[in-house]
């Protein structure tokens, strides 16, 4: 079976994984953010760092006791790390200017993931 390639180069399944991961649905409550090599050797991708700065800087600490995000080691360059944000987490990234690069959803984020900052995750 052949694979349909479009003008951006993608091909029809890395196309259909981007839609899906734009449509969440409400029960999965982390997205998957791939971050590549060179996004983690900018400091300011890091959230422990850079969030925890724009939340006091734009007065809005009350939001730490909301955010949620994990973070695990990927396996290729452009998935070098990768970071599983709650919706409050998420909203505060984008707010931040950042444009992450989602590659999925998933309810809770893996048992092998390490809290990267704010509160554990809990149902």
């Amino acid at each position: 079976m052949n694979d349909v390639q479009y003008a951006s180069g993608d091909t029809s399944n890395e196309v259909l994984f981007r839609l899906e991961a734009r449509h969440l649905t409400d029960s999965m409550n982390y997205r998957i953010i791939a971050q590549s090599e060179s996004e983690v050797r900018d400091i300011q991708n890091a959230p422990a760092i850079s969030m925890s700065y724009f939340l006091t800087e734009s007065d809005q600490t009350k939001l730490l006791r909301t955010v949620s995000i994990y973070s695990q080691r990927g396996e290729t360059s452009d998935q070098v790390r990768l970071l599983y944000m709650n919706d409050a987490a998420f909203s505060v990234w984008k707010a931040m200017g950042k444009e992450p690069t989602v590659i999925g959803s998933q309810h809770r984020p893996p048992s092998t993931a390490m809290l990267a900052f704010g509160i554990p995750f809990s149902e």
